[in-house]
């Protein structure tokens, strides 16, 4: 039997953190789907938002993140970000990460949604893979950290709402496998490969998501999904990220004619909160009957331009693109706002189960994440979550669990056909502009995949099969009950907001649909 203290499952910054801190407590377990490196947070260019300026502060970092959410904010988490991030972030760099410096001090760039600069970044535009390597650093010395590989989490060991464990599938033996500890952390990541044009790793399909929800977990605000609005187009469906950055250091959006459109939509222009800037791409290219936009950089310096963006601009010239003239870019889906409901320390309403990262729905994003609140969030709540998760040590009864599922090889097929049909139903009928009438089709069309799929429910290829149809189920029917149009969520049937819908969305498994409110209550000083 394997029994450690922690398992993490999941190797973003969440997880990689997560584990680097609960090594300090006991034995850890990380397991990841693939790779390591295959994450999020690896290829994350934006940067981390903190206070680190005299001339910020944590309450103007607080309004800029409610602004972005649109009214669903919870004030608390909120409060707890933007207060201990500054705290983490000097902690990183005490313990040997280098951000990036400009005459002595930390370099500070722009993003949309924010009225201060306050982003670090580390290697320009590599600032995922920074962190995330540095992470990874401590992580693979560490001797009470053993890393499992290959490793995808296919459920949750649980009795009466308490957690043992989880249920691993070794992609290499095709085998089941059981892993037992005091306390268990999902940092799985989102969903948006769901959708056909995404910036997420392939395998971000929602594992995470799906798992909770068939443990009991509560689900929150799947409704908005976060489409960044600039991504390289091409003419397959790869999209390849163009930080939010680049429109920081000056960058215009323009349309086919050679004019910009932002300044008269938002007072921020290209710098505006993402869905805003999405939304409007989204509807430049409906009205030129045009796959994409250009992002012009052909007023910016060149060579500062080659400098702050070295990966980019490289990746342009692989495309034959020339990153200093103009980039054609079109919105991709790009990050789960909703997720898995938590308090302020990552608990779950299951005993000893803790989500972090952009799988937790801990009321800090509201209806639309603001720009590079997603990294800072995996280290303030990271360690919220260890420190509370230290009462559970050496206290979980023995509980003794067999494994139940096999594999027929012959369901592989069957699987990445299904794939690729979620894919089209969710951009067709789920994406960035949405109706009743779509997403009622969309609904319609999940349940005749579910009805085709073989009754093998202990089978591996289908239960992913039926996880992908849970996800998606789970967007549509979130998108069609609010009745308005708010943040990374646009109804054209409802194009305005609508106060009395200010309200959580929850679902959970065989329980009706129900709503919370969004808690007002401000603790900053």
């Amino acid at each position: 039997m394997r029994h450690y203290d922690y398992i993490i499952a999941g190797s973003g910054l969440a997880g990689l953190y997560t584990a680097y801190h609960a090594a300090a407590y006991g034995k850890v377990a990380l397991l990841t789907k693939s790779g390591i490196t295959e994450s999020n947070s690896y290829f994350a260019q934006g940067g981390i938002a903190a206070v680190t300026d005299e001339d910020d502060a944590p309450a103007l970092h607080f309004e800029d993140t409610i602004i972005a959410g649109r009214g669903l904010c919870d004030y608390p988490a909120v409060d707890i970000l933007v207060n201990e991030g500054p705290q983490r972030i000097h902690e990183l760099i005490e313990a040997g990460m280098h951000f990036d410096m400009e005459d002595g001090s930390l370099a500070l760039g722009l993003e949309g949604g924010h009225h201060r600069k306050r982003i670090l970044h580390a290697g320009g535009d590599a600032t995922g893979r920074m962190v995330t390597s540095f992470m990874i650093s401590k992580v693979i010395n560490n001797p009470k950290i053993d890393i499992f590989e290959n490793h995808s989490v296919i459920g949750i060991l649980q009795e009466n709402q308490e957690c043992y464990g989880v249920r691993a599938w070794n992609l290499v033996t095709e085998s089941e496998e059981l892993f037992y500890a005091d306390n268990t952390f999902l940092t799985l990541g989102g969903t948006s490969a769901i959708y056909k044009r995404t910036t997420n790793p392939h395998t971000t399909i929602g594992d995470g998501l799906a798992l909770a929800f068939n443990a009991g977990c509560e689900i929150a605000d799947m409704e908005f999904i976060q489409f960044h609005p600039s991504a390289i187009y091409t003419e397959s469906e790869e999209a390849f990220l163009i930080s939010e950055a680049v429109r920081g250091e000056g960058a215009y959006l323009i349309d086919q004619n050679g004019e910009r459109f932002m300044p008269a939509i938002h007072e921020l222009a290209e710098l505006a909160p993402r869905d805003i800037v999405a939304q409007s791409i989204y509807r430049q290219m409906l009205k030129y009957d045009q796959e994409y936009v250009w992002l012009s950089l052909k007023h910016l310096d060149p060579q500062v331009v080659k400098h702050r963006f070295p990966n980019i601009y490289e990746k342009c010239q692989e495309l034959g693109i020339d990153m200093c003239d103009r980039i054609p870019v079109a919105p991709a889906a790009h990050y789960m706002v909703g997720g898995v409901r938590t308090d302020t320390h990552g608990q779950t309403n299951i005993k000893r189960l803790f989500i972090c990262g952009e799988l937790a729905s801990s009321g800090i994003m509201g209806a639309n994440r603001l720009a590079s609140n997603s990294l800072i969030e995996c280290l303030v709540f990271g360690k919220r979550a260890i420190e509370a998760s230290r009462k559970n040590l050496k206290t979980s009864p023995t509980q003794v669990f067999k494994p139940i599922y096999h594999c027929n090889d012959n369901y592989a097929a069957l699987y990445v056909h299904l794939k690729k049909e979620i894919s089209r139903i969710m951009t067709d009928y789920a994406g960035i502009i949405r109706n009743a009438e779509k997403l009622k089709q969309g609904l319609n069309e999940l349940e005749s995949l579910e009805d085709n799929l073989p009754r093998e429910i202990n089978e591996y290829y289908t239960l992913i099969c039926r996880n992908l149809i849970t996800v998606a189920r789970l967007i549509i029917c979130s998108a069609l009950y609010r009745q308005e149009s708010r943040g990374g969520h646009f109804r054209e049937d409802y194009p305005c907001s609508d106060a009395s819908y200010l309200f959580h969305i929850v679902q959970q498994k065989e329980k009706d649909l129900r709503t919370l409110p969004v808690n007002t209550k401000k603790s900053l000083n």
